[in-house]
């Protein structure tokens, strides 16, 4: 494979993305800094095929990205490959308002075929291509140029390795026929809604306080407030106000400004500076949630009987032996949640009583509720059995 050169000017990437767009598939994976940020800070493009591959530089003053961005976005035939892409989409749908499409993601793939849940980039290689990746540079500070050869080296690694294995994997796919078994996962982590919100749904992804209407309206308001804050002055939310300090504020409002200084978590600062006073007008001008605001009660996790604990524990069981038969990582087939819900009698909207989950696992384990199917052992051995009439 031929390995380019840095590219930090646009005349160059606009040559190598005219080569790649001939091509069926690309890899992709970038680095970046976000401990001290917002934003996440694109420090280095690294982009693949069969044939070539080249890291650019995003921070160089003569390259416009808008080559490459049209290539991930727009360009319909050619397949976007990342690794645990979910960072990465969030960089690129930052800096173009989409996601990548059309896209694969190879620890997906990975977990339908046997390879484990969640196998990290360098336990696929090793699983793959028998290659041990040298891991030393993955920490070095990636926004600091000039980047020295051993970052380049390692940066460059991670796509020509990427495109070894993804032809590998995807001939496993065709051979096994679970190619439609990764739609459902790949759509969740393509769903836009990852990654863009406005802030007044910040408080949605925070843990809820109370389900009382005015405390969920100060956590909107105090959750869309810390938002802003943070967009504006580029530091993680963290950095603005913790989560466990805002569910506080939302429950227990200090009267006045002064009183700041008694809520855990803020600074004595507080009690007179401006932010102080912008989290203070965010609490005066919130209002409760109407009914049609207030986010629908999450399904209990149903109340096992005794016995029903134990066949749920016979589901998790079951599942596992299935996995390991069919060669797939079991939380692609079912998670622990679903097994209680049909242990505890639930047999509506669950995904294991459908489609492919079904062919594999949810057949057997319905038989397993409803008396049709048995564990034994055998000469030590376990081992089920169909149970007739």
């Amino acid at each position: 494979m031929k390995i380019h050169p840095l590219i930090t000017d646009t005349k160059t990437l606009d040559a190598l993305v005219d080569r790649l767009a001939q091509k069926d598939f690309v890899v992709v994976d970038t680095e970046f800094m976000r401990e001290n940020t917002y934003w996440p800070e694109l420090c280095l493009i690294q982009i693949a095929s069969d044939e070539e591959a080249a890291a650019i530089d995003p921070l160089a003053e003569s390259i416009d990205l808008e080559p490459l961005l049209d290539l991930l976005i727009e360009e319909e035939e050619v397949l976007k490959v990342f690794h645990a892409g979910g960072q990465d989409l969030e960089i690129f749908h930052n800096l173009a308002g989409e996601v990548p499409h059309p896209l694969f993601d190879t620890q997906i793939a990975a977990m339908a075929l046997g390879y484990g849940e969640q196998v990290g980039y360098a336990n696929l290689v090793q699983a793959v291509l028998g290659i041990t990746i040298d891991k030393g540079a993955r920490f070095t500070d990636w926004s600091r140029r000039p980047l020295d050869k051993r970052q380049l080296d390692y940066a460059i690694a991670d796509v020509t390795h990427l495109a070894e294995i993804f032809p590998k994997l995807l001939t496993q796919l065709k051979k096994t026929g679970r190619g439609d078994w990764l739609d459902e996962e790949m759509a969740r982590l393509a769903d836009p809604s990852s990654f863009a919100f406005e802030p007044e749904d910040a408080w949605k992804r925070m843990k809820l306080p109370s389900r009382k209407p005015s405390v969920l309206g100060r956590l909107r308001a105090l959750a869309a407030w810390r938002e802003r804050e943070a967009r504006h002055k580029n530091l993680p939310r963290g950095r603005i106000v913790k989560d466990d300090t805002l569910g506080e504020l939302a429950n227990h409002p200090p009267k006045s400004q002064a009183d700041l200084v008694k809520v855990r978590g803020l600074s004595a600062g507080w009690k007179n500076n401006d932010i102080g006073a912008r989290l203070m007008k965010a609490i005066a001008e919130a209002e409760p949630l109407e009914d049609g605001d207030l986010p629908a009660k999450q399904p209990r996790r149903p109340g096992l009987t005794k016995d029903a604990a134990l066949v749920s524990d016979l589901l998790k069981l079951l599942l596992k032996i299935r996995a390991k038969e069919a060669g797939v990582a079991p939380r692609l087939i079912a998670r622990a949640q679903e097994l209680e819900y049909l242990a505890a009698g639930v047999r509506e909207d669950l995904d294991i009583l459908s489609g492919w989950r079904f062919e594999e696992f949810g057949r057997d384990a319905l038989d397993l509720v409803e008396g049709r199917l048995a564990f034994a052992t055998e000469n030590g051995k376990l081992k089920m059995s169909r149970i007739d009439g």
